[in-house]
């Protein structure tokens, strides 16, 4: 089993990497650079697949966004609690809206949908996406390059087949848990937001 998973990640380790970017990717990113710390998968390949991933699937919900505004998809998006929020930010600071949407996890569905849905030129939108995928890419992969130069160093040893294995699992379970608590975190401190904006206009209202 060990032999078979380890021999499916070296054929198929950059397309699951460059798919697992195109939505959110910060655990697939850090397994990539994980495995090319261990000499499974090419360095600079695994750096270009996350890289492609995160600039195709931004550019793909901003496309969204931007010609497909009327589609049920985009309504029921739109009505998830911080889009408001998204769209006043990125009304007010396109800039650093589109460089650190995708740093707010559970955010960059509905962020690239709201860029597409403002009135920022796609020029400037691919630009500005374009250096933030590749700073996010260098930096997750550079974590998970870390976490495998880690590993080795307390073991040490150069990691066996299996224990390559049991690392990515521990990493992957550590970062989509750290992922979802800040994500629930998130997703309430939104809903209070509008809910004090909404009692707010209500006692307002004549």
């Amino acid at each position: 089993m060990t032999e078979t998973l380890h021999r499916l990640i070296e054929q198929y380790g950059l397309l699951a990497v460059f798919l697992g970017c195109l939505a959110e990717g910060e655990t697939v990113a850090m397994l990539g650079g994980f495995f090319a710390h261990q000499h499974v998968l090419v360095a600079w390949q695994t750096l270009l697949a996350v890289f492609a991933g995160a600039f195709l699937g931004d550019t793909a919900f901003f496309v969204l966004g931007r010609s497909f505004a009327q589609t049920r998809l985009v309504q029921r998006i739109s009505s998830k609690p911080g889009f408001n929020r998204a769209r006043q930010l990125i009304t007010e600071h396109p800039n650093i809206y589109v460089l650190s949407n995708r740093y707010i996890y559970g955010m960059r569905v509905l962020g690239g949908i709201v860029a597409g849905l403002s009135g920022i030129a796609a020029a400037r939108f691919l630009l500005l996406n374009a250096i933030s995928a590749a700073v996010w890419a260098t930096l997750f992969c550079g974590f998970g390059y870390l976490f495998g130069l880690g590993a080795e160093q307390i073991v040490g040893r150069a990691l066996l087949r299996h224990e390559r294995l049991l690392v990515a699992f521990a990493i992957g379970v550590i970062v989509m848990t750290i992922m979802i608590a800040v994500a629930r975190s998130l997703l309430h401190r939104e809903k209070a937001r509008e809910r004090r904006t909404t009692e707010a206009n209500q006692s307002g209202a004549p």
